[in-house]
């Protein structure tokens, strides 16, 4: 055994050195396997070339040799200083844009550039583009991209702006339509293969110039539209500031319009996409543009309605087009006077001319701009509102406290022998009216103020199923009902209607308020004597019928728009919006500040007025209706002691 290893040795040191002492030969294809077909012999795995697989590859299908590539190989033993590999002989064009791009020049300057390997895989192993093998296949072109692009500290270190491209990437509607087999756009389909060049440069694909080029590669009707309206002509021109394809969809993570993470989804439109130019101070100052045109729109129940994440109410693109956004000056605008009635039409059939006729974006509080009507109204009822609800707690915080400072002694009754003061009647419209306003005042000021804690459990499903106005509408019939049940109470019953005749205000209610508010500033001993309806009552029912009255008329108005609109100038609706808005506001504090205090808070039925549940008065009511029980406490004789009495 030793002498054959000794002898085997010995043939291969002698073949070793015949063959160093020889001159060099030229060797075939199948002697570069020979040796390169196992590590062990090349001993480095990069330099292993199989025959077979090497048949596989794009180069060996296409009968390559390794000295095509290899120049300066072709003799053994190789020659230390033999030319290093050149892609460029072949791939000259590709080497070239190579070179004059970022990647190129990170390379040139010993940084971390791809080379051709990095993106088409070991050159002994390359495939066809199309074979799903390969790293630069649509499916994995994105990972190959990644393995730069994803590292945090590559991108630090090179000046990369975006440090996380991929992962956006793959969450878009395009990586989903490549996962899929489809053709859709991909690293390279914007970005270009070899002659990437950085966003900056006007030379390149993805320069906001360019950019409706690029984009148009695939979406040719799109683009046509887009380059035909203010945004593309303004692009074109230069004006940076004008929106092209990326800053309405987005760049790499772009996802469809069905989508509710995508800028363009219904209910993003105009916060995330229109109001980020329209919106902005310094581009709207800059090119003349409505300042306020966002802020009246989100105030709209257009506008309110997309807050709360309604998909089918309209939003900017539905008025003024998508891709074809034309001044309203132009004829084909679908904002043009001529075109209104169409445009609207598509939600609000029937509705006629009238959307011609009036403002629009117009907040009520602009005085240059809003009818005169809609800013009168608002005007009085801000006025209406401080002076009423300011007089109602001025009122009550002096009651409280002369209340307090002189307490009202009654004697107790007990709950049998106490009188009727709300019959059954009264007490089912009095319930069907609480629940019905709270509902009412939770699902209307849902629409105004969406972003509220208290909003967002009504309003999760509003994206699809439209409950809060379902809620809003429902609780407003629920009123109207207890009204008319209240009403043909009234009809049939003639003690309660004569207790409605009671309500009527007279002199004498104005009296009682004087005296009473003597008594609250310590100008009288006592307080008046407190008739079976009091002006505190009275003023409150009035109210709520008068408050009901106009909000039911301003809410059909708005309820049934179409026919409102086709029927009624637009400044009817806008005041009918402003009247409606603004009562809900004096309502909802009357009932805070004035009912509450009644019910709850004032010392005679502390802590609740239970005739709204039995019907039966509290004592301290009666104590306040009936002259010889008022008598108040610091004026109570005192008790003589038994040996007095006696």
């Amino acid at each position: 055994m030793l002498v054959r290893f000794l002898s085997s040795g010995a043939v291969a040191a002698g073949g070793l050195l015949l063959a160093l002492a020889l001159p060099a030969t030229a060797v075939g294809q199948s002697e570069c396997f020979d040796c390169h077909g196992s590590v062990d012999n090349v001993g480095e795995e990069n330099l292993v070339v199989a025959a077979e697989p090497w048949e596989a590859t794009v180069h060996g299908a296409m009968g390559l040799s390794c000295t095509d590539c290899h120049a300066g190989k072709a003799d053994y033993p190789h020659e230390d200083d033999a030319p290093a590999l050149a892609c460029g002989d072949c791939h000259g064009d590709a080497v070239e844009a190579l070179a004059a791009s970022p990647h190129g020049r990170m390379q040139a300057d010993g940084g971390r550039g791809p080379d051709c390997a990095s993106c088409h895989g070991p050159v002994h192993r390359q495939v066809a583009a199309d074979d799903p093998a390969s790293p630069i296949h649509p499916t994995r072109l994105a990972e190959t991209c990644g393995n730069c692009h994803s590292d945090p500290e590559l991108a630090a270190g090179s000046g990369l702006r975006l440090v996380q491209p991929i992962a956006a990437y793959t969450g878009s509607i395009h990586a989903r339509a490549v996962a899929r087999g489809e053709h859709a756009a991909t690293c390279s389909a914007c970005h270009g293969a070899h002659d990437i060049l950085p966003s900056a440069d006007p030379a390149s694909s993805v320069h906001p110039s360019r950019l409706p080029e690029t984009c148009g590669a695939c979406h040719e009707a799109v683009t046509t539209a887009f380059i035909e309206s203010v945004h593309g002509k303004a692009t074109l021109k230069g004006i940076r500031e004008s929106p092209t394809c990326t800053d309405c969809h987005g760049e790499h993570g772009i996802l469809g319009p069905a989508d509710k993470g995508s800028p363009v989804y219904a209910s993003n439109v105009p916060r995330l996409t229109c109001g980020r130019c329209h919106g902005d101070l310094r581009v709207t100052d800059k090119f003349g543009m409505k300042a306020d045109a966002v802020t009246a729109f989100e105030d709209s129940f257009h506008g309110l309605a997309s807050r709360t994440g309604s998909v089918t109410v309209a939003n900017c693109a539905s008025c003024h087009g998508v891709h074809d956004i034309l001044p309203s000056s132009d004829p084909r605008s679908h904002i043009a006077p001529a075109n209104l009635a169409a445009t609207c039409g598509t939600c609000h059939p029937g509705a006629g001319d009238s959307f011609a006729i009036g403002a629009v974006h117009v907040l009520p509080q602009d005085r240059d701009s809003a009818h005169p009507a809609v800013y009168w109204v608002r005007m009085t009822y801000i006025w209406l509102i401080w002076l009423v609800i300011g007089g109602m707690l001025l009122h009550n915080l002096m009651d409280l406290w002369r209340k307090g400072r002189s307490p009202i002694r009654f004697v107790d009754i007990p709950k049998e022998e106490r009188r009727i003061r709300m019959p059954l009647g009264f007490r089912i419209a009095h319930a069907l009216t609480a629940i019905s306003f709270v509902l009412l005042v939770w699902s209307g000021f849902a629409l105004k103020y969406p972003e509220g804690w208290w909003a967002v459990p009504l309003l999760t499903w509003e994206g699809t199923l439209g409950v809060r106005g379902w809620l809003h509408r429902g609780a407003a019939l629920v009123m109207l009902g207890a009204f008319a049940f209240h009403f043909v109470h009234l009809a049939v019953d003639r003690r309660a209607r004569a207790c409605i005749f009671g309500m009527l205000p007279g002199k004498q209610d104005l009296l009682e308020l004087r005296d009473k508010v003597l008594w609250m500033i310590g100008r009288r001993p006592s307080p008046p004597h407190s008739p079976a309806l009091n002006y505190a009552e009275k003023a409150e029912y009035l109210a709520l019928v008068w408050g009901t009255l106009v909000m039911a008329v301003t809410g059909f108005i708005l309820w049934f728009e179409n026919w409102s609109l086709a029927n009624l100038p637009k400044w009817a609706s806008d005041v009918a919006t402003v009247v409606h808005f603004y009562e809900a506001i004096l309502a909802s504090l009357a009932i805070l500040v004035w009912h509450f205090y009644a019910v709850i808070f004032d010392p005679l039925v502390y802590p609740l007025d239970t005739a709204l549940i039995d019907g039966r008065e509290v004592p301290g009511r009666t104590a306040e209706r009936t002259a010889s029980a008022i008598e108040p406490k610091e004026r109570r004789p005192k008790d003589p002691g038994p040996a007095k009495r006696a």
